[in-house]
């Protein structure tokens, strides 16, 4: 099964996408391609360094945490990579492998590395989905009935929490607790808001890119359900369910399917145009070990020598 995995992730993923042009063609990708415009552009590449800047910040409060600390610039530039990483390979999620792996060799404890950056992860998928149930409760909007379930689910999590608590061994549990610390929590918390407040400003500049016109409380709703809806272990590259929970809560909100599939398009590559400064990193990691190379070959020789 855990060979399979990323394979179904693929598979469903492509299977959604394909649904999405079966039931409503070429179209709306396409009109997402032409509205795009150099203004949008540069206001999705200033508000997603705002996210980037305070998901590194949270990265680094995680790691420190659990005793492998990063600098300010490395957890900018690393988070810049693993986004970029995760807009071009299939999963979505190699480039936060990479930067676990990487990170954890670096600090000599490769078991932290990769856990700081699940929690990474799964403390802001956490945040965003508390901030939708307040959305739900709070803000006047058609998807306000689904506030209840969403109560329930916040309830189940919370029962979850406590019994991995509540366990006297377990590295999850001890996770946990190392997390909860309040210094710790309010940081990851604070982080977390203000990526996504970030982010629901890059889908308001995908909505006024493609001109539709609704109440702002409606907007941070929709938005966040989108959000929460990209998390959904099943994309090409992220591509997939975005695309099929935006159109779904577009024609629950009485904008239409296919304007919501448009959008969401546009904020998939607004998205992905954003973590360009990603390629930049890569090619000064490239540059650095070809630089490093020589160097490493040729200190055996000196040391022969010496010999």
């Amino acid at each position: 099964m855990s060979r399979a995995w990323p394979v179904l992730r693929l598979v469903g993923g492509a299977l959604v996408l394909l649904a999405l042009v079966w039931r409503f063609g070429t179209g709306p990708f396409a009109d997402a391609w032409q509205v795009a415009t150099w203004s949008s552009v540069a206001a999705a590449l200033v508000l997603t360094a705002a996210a980037t800047l305070a998901n590194a910040w949270r990265w680094r409060v995680i790691a420190h945490a659990f005793g492998v600390p990063l600098t300010p610039a490395g957890s900018v530039a690393a988070y810049y990579r693993s986004q970029f990483l995760n807009s071009v390979l299939p999963g979505g999620v190699l480039g936060d492998a990479h930067r676990g792996v990487r990170h954890g060799r670096a600090a000599g404890d490769l078991g932290a590395g990769l856990r700081a950056v699940v929690w990474d992860r799964a403390t802001g998928q956490v945040v965003q989905g508390g901030l939708l149930v307040v959305a739900l409760v709070v803000l006047p909007s058609p998807m306000r009935g689904a506030a209840p379930v969403a109560l329930l689910a916040v309830g189940l999590v919370a029962v979850l929490g406590r019994w991995l608590l509540g366990r006297s061994t377990g590295f999850v549990g001890d996770d946990l607790r190392v997390l909860l610390r309040p210094a710790t929590a309010a940081r990851v918390v604070a982080a977390s808001c203000v990526s996504t407040a970030a982010h629901v400003a890059v889908f308001l500049v995908a909505l006024a890119t493609v001109g539709v016109d609704t109440s702002a409380a409606q907007v941070v709703v929709i938005a966040l359900i989108v959000l929460v809806g990209s998390a959904v272990p099943l994309s090409v590259a992220g591509w997939g369910p975005r695309e099929g929970v935006t159109a779904g809560v577009f024609a629950l909100a009485g904008l239409g399917s296919a304007t919501g599939l448009t959008v969401s398009v546009v904020f998939g590559v607004l998205g992905a145009i954003a973590t360009v400064p990603g390629v930049v990193v890569l090619l000064a990691d490239a540059v650095i070990r070809r630089r490093a190379a020589p160097a490493a070959t040729e200190r055996p020789l000196e040391d022969v020598r010496r010999g």
